[in-house]
């Protein structure tokens, strides 16, 4: 599946810090269901939501409620499910948080 551009620029900058995520990870053991990032061994999902200021299909009734349902089964296998928006992604929050996050785990540096 081709990335988005925000998708794309979040693997960038994963690389720079010498991350790497899964992209399209199916996290699921029955539905198909697929996300953006993941960090398997640490059971962290990441998703980069697209089209907020546009009408796009996660701000809209059945996307957000097919969105609610995944993310919710995503929680009860003891996944965590960080969701970004693209300004979040350029910015380098979304990068800076899935670090910290990996660095409290670990309890190791990672730059």
């Amino acid at each position: 599946m081709k990335q988005s551009a925000p998708e794309a620029e979040f693997a960038l900058h994963c690389r720079a810090h010498k991350l790497n995520p899964v992209p399209e990870y199916r996290f699921h053991p029955v539905r198909k269901w697929r996300a953006d990032f993941a960090f398997p061994e640490s059971m962290i999902l990441v998703e980069i939501e697209g089209g907020i200021w546009a009408n796009g299909r996660h701000n809209r009734g059945a996307g957000y409620s097919s969105d609610c349902e995944k993310y919710n089964n995503a929680a009860l296998l003891g996944y965590r499910v960080f969701r970004f928006t693209p300004d979040m992604v350029k910015s380098g929050e979304a990068v800076q948080m899935v670090m910290e996050t990996l660095k409290y785990e670990n309890r190791t540096n990672i730059s």
